[in-house]
């Protein structure tokens, strides 16, 4: 649609700022010092609804930190799209590996570094400037909701409350988004799914306080080498991960998606050299692919304990930490496999030490029916867009709220994100390429139009 195209060029500076202002606001959820930054974001993202062109924005308070939801209602006899989103960032830790402050916004070769840039303001607020789109050029299809909450990164704790008990406010017909990646902007793709997850903090603890290394080391555990040993068992000679029924209720992929997912581009030599590592890992018998999208694993993400200041102080810990989360995939669950990882690392502990492990928080995996009116749609914006049909493909991330909107709601999800793997989401120097920033703006109208021709 020209008029689309021809509003968003005469826009597209001031979209761009406006989005680095969303970018300033240190909107970290973990952080309790960014309660006040958290409600500033929230207060912004309403006011960018109401300035798009919606009816009405609003905050709700919960528990935690705010949800802000935001409608735009054309005709109740039209199909709605619900546009899921989130305001609440990663913390950006370790600050000296920034080459730019997280929460000063800079754009270089076309990239705007920030955080949050990707991983979700950017991506969401492409929805917030298509709907002002299709409102200026008086085109918009379909009503438009929008649910943006800021405790996504910490697992959504208050999100199901407030679904449940706004079931009404939230009716639709689809849940839309964009918090994916797509392979890049020459081989476009959608994601059919996203892995579950399942988060928990192991400590181990042995004698009742510090003690001198020289004097009692060869005698008391150390917890630090225990649980070192313990994370060592979860996996074989093959990376196979050897925690009793882990795998039970594994849906494997079939040889026809298998041999989808292959048509995507892959280059294993680019791949290690953008990471900095000489040789992959994984689990025996799947590819590089495979390993991010249809198997599931266990990694760790923190580990800790004894001494870890400046110079030496030779210490024999009393306690040890690991945060430890394993990704999961079709029809594994995230209650299941909490429970067999805090039973393994309870069973596996050694005399001389005591385990404590407890969740953190967790998600179901999902997938989108490749024949959903909703994917079919995402498919055929995108090929407008960028005159080449996408290839589908599994995402290795995880939307804790997919399984939780399907269930309250009845409505399937679609993902349509214009991300790159390459973002360093949640990584020092996160960024969002401008190209795909703006190719979201302009293909997310495309979306709202082949879904009311569906419906």
């Amino acid at each position: 649609m020209q008029a689309w195209k021809d509003y968003q060029q005469q826009h597209e500076d001031r979209f761009l700022q406006e989005l680095l202002e969303l970018l300033r606001i240190p909107s970290v959820s973990a952080r309790t010092e960014h309660k006040e930054d958290m409600k500033k974001c929230a207060e912004a993202v309403r006011k960018s609804l109401l300035n798009a062109g919606a009816d009405k924005a609003e905050i709700f308070d919960t528990a935690g930190h705010p949800i802000v939801y935001g409608e735009k209602i054309i005709d109740p006899s039209k199909p709605t799209v619900l546009v899921y989103g989130h305001y609440d960032v990663q913390p950006a830790d370790p600050l000296e590996l920034w080459h730019s402050g997280p929460f000063e916004p800079v754009i270089k070769d076309g990239k705007i570094y920030a955080r949050g840039s990707a991983d979700d303001k950017g991506q969401f607020y492409m929805h917030v400037k298509a709907l002002e789109i299709m409102i200026k050029t008086d085109s918009l299809p379909t009503n438009i909701k929008f649910c943006i909450e800021g405790e996504e990164e910490i697992g959504s704790p208050n999100l199901a409350k407030f679904v449940s008990s706004n079931t009404d406010l939230l009716k639709a017909d689809v849940v839309l988004i964009s918090d994916t990646a797509m392979i890049s902007l020459d081989t476009p793709s959608v994601d059919i799914g996203v892995r579950g997850l399942s988060y928990i903090e192991v400590e181990v603890t042995a004698a009742n306080r510090d003690l001198h290394s020289g004097v009692y080391g060869g005698a008391v555990a150390n917890p630090i080498t225990i649980l070192a040993q313990m994370i060592a068992s979860c996996h074989d000679a093959n990376n196979h991960i050897t925690i009793p029924g882990f795998y039970d209720d594994v849906v494997e992929a079939t040889a026809e998606e298998r041999k989808l997912m292959s048509n995507a581009p892959y280059n294993e030599s680019a791949y290690k050299k953008d990471l900095g590592v000489e040789e992959l890992w994984g689990e025996k018998g799947y590819t590089t692919n495979e390993r991010t999208g249809i198997r599931p694993t266990i990694e760790v993400n923190g580990i800790w304990g004894g001494y870890t200041g400046e110079g030496a102080k030779t210490v024999l810990p009393s306690k040890a930490f690991a945060k430890i989360s394993a990704r999961l995939v079709p029809n594994q669950s995230s209650v299941t496999i909490t429970e067999k990882l805090i039973n393994y690392f309870k069973t596996i502990a050694p005399p001389g030490v005591t385990v404590k492990a407890e969740e953190h928080h967790g998600g179901e995996p999902y997938m989108t029916p490749l024949n959903s009116p909703g994917y079919i749609a995402a498919a055929k914006a995108i090929e407008s867009s960028f005159g080449k049909k996408p290839i589908p493909v599994r995402g290795g991330g995880s939307i804790p709220i997919c399984s939780l909107f399907e269930k309250e709601l009845g409505i399937k999800i679609v993902f349509m994100g214009f991300g790159l793997d390459s973002d360093n989401l949640h990584s020092p120097n996160e960024k969002f390429e401008l190209k795909n920033f703006y190719k979201g703006i302009e293909t997310i109208p495309y979306f709202h139009k082949y879904f009311a021709e569906a419906k």
